[in-house]
């Protein structure tokens, strides 16, 4: 296999499915007729690994990631399965923070070219299917899968895991999950089942009443993570952390429950060594000290709430490089922009990325001081230019502009 045979086939799996990352809402397909023939025309690989399954509204991929760095250092071999990825396609399937191997990948898009006419997979579909498949022939001891949207209609919803949690519930993706809290509850609480104990992360007390009036249905345990109290600290900086750590932690306590050994130098270590271990990276992330610059893929108002209030807290010039795909609600954002900034508004590189001339009217009326850019390594040059040692650079706004930048970047990272 040359680079340009599996740039190829990459390629034929991002334009022949659809593929929520590049189309949005029209390429969500609900349900699990497709994913149940897929799986069962490949031999049903899930059923043959064990499966921790974590949703929620923010905080999956963090919390995912922890879990997957404190199993590594207690001696197991830890599958994780993350979505979107930000630079390469193999970031979403890893064994032990490596990202699957690409001769794999290529193979099994040629079995997917050749797949029955009457199943029609989306792209995440796709996806979730080599992610078990891989995890399987990897022999992996426990396999980790993040919910890739909601989670009651997810494909990942396929899986019976030994236990699940929901980090927390916020709006997002209201056109597709409902437009109340109440509703996207309803839809994430569907990961919950028959006698598998089920962790919630959300302080919200309606939310945790509609997870633990599910989990009361489906007679499965309901943990409150919000209860533990911890001087546990992890590699992953955001203030927002501390919370996931808290749901990891019940997890983990579950775990034990079930013969699973995990020390606890194990867990002080796979929290303190995330980014080592697993290879992550978006959140919080530091790219570089002089000048401080900054990235956080946190891209709904709940998310960009955390993030600016710890920018907001930060005592430099800031310079913010942001851009958003067509259904963000740019208004909500506007409100919640910091103060003492410079911003840069790019478009994503993706399909659905939205030019900033497009939602100009809004920058003119928060009266901030702003440029825009056709892509984010304009913005970033332009910031990096302007901006001194003593002020900062921020890049966020949405996954795909974390994503644009690192894919410029990263290799040159001081």
């Amino acid at each position: 296999m040359t680079n340009e045979q599996y740039q190829e086939a990459i390629d034929w799996l991002f334009v022949q499915m659809p593929n929520y990352q590049i189309d949005g809402q029209k390429a969500y397909k609900p349900g699990l007729d497709n994913i149940t023939k897929l799986c069962a025309y490949f031999g049903n690989p899930q059923e043959r690994i064990k499966c921790i399954h974590i949703g929620g509204t923010n905080g999956k991929g963090s919390s995912s990631n922890m879990l997957a760095s404190i199993l590594q250092e207690a001696g197991y071999k830890v599958g994780l399965y993350n979505s979107p990825h930000l630079i390469d396609f193999t970031e979403r399937i890893k064994v032990n923070g490596q990202n699957c191997n690409k001769e794999f990948v290529f193979d099994f898009i040629q079995k997917l070219r050749n797949i029955p006419e009457d199943i029609r997979p989306s792209f995440f579909e796709f996806t979730t299917i080599m992610a078990f498949e891989y995890f399987y022939q990897q022999h992996v001891d426990y396999a980790i899968i993040e919910v890739g949207l909601g989670g009651r209609l997810d494909s990942t919803n396929i899986i019976k895991p030994l236990v699940s949690a929901i980090t927390n519930v916020q709006l997002d993706h209201q056109n597709i999950l409902g437009d109340t809290i109440e509703e996207i509850a309803g839809e994430k609480a569907g990961i919950i089942k028959k006698n598998i104990p089920i962790i919630s992360g959300d302080e919200n007390e309606m939310v945790k009443t509609i997870i633990r009036e599910k989990a009361i249905k489906e007679e499965a345990p309901f943990i409150d993570a919000t209860l533990l109290h911890t001087d546990l600290t992890s590699d992953l900086k955001g203030n927002y952390q501390q919370k996931n750590l808290r749901v990891v932690l019940a997890i983990v306590e579950e775990l034990r429950k079930l013969q699973v050994t995990i020390p606890d130098k194990d867990l002080e270590n796979g929290l303190l060594n995330v980014h080592q271990n697993t290879g992550f990276i978006g959140r919080w992330f530091e790219f570089s000290k002089e000048p401080l610059t900054i990235c956080d893929t946190g891209h709904n108002q709940a998310g960009l709430e955390h993030v600016f209030s710890q920018l907001n807290s930060i005592d430099k010039h800031k310079h913010i490089i942001l851009g958003f795909v067509n259904d963000k609600k740019i208004d909500e954002v506007m409100n919640l922009l910091p103060e003492n900034s410079e911003f840069y508004f790019a478009k994503p590189s993706i399909n659905r990325g939205r030019h900033p001339e497009d939602y100009e009217y809004l920058l003119k009326e928060a009266k901030i001081f702003y440029k825009i850019f056709n892509s984010v390594q304009e913005a970033y040059l332009s910031a990096k230019e302007r901006c001194t040692n003593e002020e900062m650079i921020f890049i966020g706004g949405s996954n795909f502009v974390v994503g644009d930048f690192l894919e410029k970047n990263l290799e040159f990272k001081e």
